[in-house]
């Protein structure tokens, strides 16, 4: 499927969102914190995650949750690192390029990052290590990412 148009509603960010954390399950990286520490039902996440988003970009829902808390509790589980952080930006990317052009879809990519780096410094404390060298944050300008969907 090629990109063609923007985000546009909630339908559109159900698809986003359930073939992207297909892809966050399985991967060898991330899915664990998905799928043995959280144990995520995704079905019963989609919806939440889904307001998270649909109040973000498009300003129609309501979110009320504490988004930090459930990644502490991961973080306090086993820790995670800028590596982690990236490789779910990495996945972010790939998904909404491979659904969706336009300003949404580039505000989705950006508000994506600036989530993880908040997080990732939340988690970490004052020295968190957020860029460069060795399993760090991965500029995406300097990837070439193909579509995992």
């Amino acid at each position: 499927m090629r990109a063609t148009r923007d985000i546009s509603d909630r339908d559109d960010l159900d698809v986003l969102l359930r073939r992207f954390y297909t892809a966050a399950f399985a991967d060898p990286l991330i899915g664990p914190f998905f799928t043995e520490i959280a144990g995520t039902d995704l079905e019963a996440h989609l919806p939440r995650i889904t307001d998270f988003w649909e109040r973000a970009l498009l300003r129609t829902a309501a979110y009320g949750r504490d988004a930090f808390a459930p990644h502490a509790a991961l973080h306090s589980a086993r820790p995670l690192t800028a590596a982690h952080f990236g490789r779910w930006v990495q996945l972010w990317h790939a998904t909404v390029d491979g659904l969706h052009t336009g300003p949404r879809a580039e505000r989705a990519k950006e508000q994506g990052e600036r989530i993880a780096l908040a997080l990732l410094r939340r988690l970490g404390g004052p020295g968190a290590r957020t860029g460069g060298g060795s399993g760090g944050f991965v500029p995406l300008a300097a990837l070439r990412l193909r579509s995992v969907v």
